[in-house]
């Protein structure tokens, strides 16, 4: 008995180690996974402030239409010529609606 007890170190060199091995994984845990996710919410929010009138826009759903007008939290867009229809401003999809108005090699010449 008096042997086990003489062999658990409290805090000695493997206590620091697996403390240090600990840390180091909250650190990538941070930088790899937490990081970028607020980034990417912090982009989504400035993009869905600066909305516009008339911008064409894609919802998360696919449907495609152009702004009519931005309230706080809720956008009208028009999908077709009389066709109104009320979203979530955060239904808005980022990526998607950054293609659709992104220029291509046609439209520019």
């Amino acid at each position: 008995m008096l042997t086990i007890l003489l062999q658990a170190s409290p805090l000695g060199a493997g206590g620091l180690s697996n403390i240090l091995f600990f840390g180091v994984i909250i650190l990538v845990f941070y930088f790899f996974m937490i990081r970028p996710q607020q980034k990417k919410a912090k982009d989504q929010k400035k993009f869905r402030d600066e909305l516009k009138k008339g911008m064409n826009v894609v919802t998360i759903g696919g449907l495609h239409g152009r702004l009519l007008s931005i309230d706080e939290d809720t956008v009208w867009i028009e999908v077709d010529k009389g066709i109104k229809l009320k979203f979530d401003k955060s239904a808005v999809a980022v990526e998607a609606t950054s293609r659709v108005n992104k220029p291509t090699a046609e439209t520019a010449a």
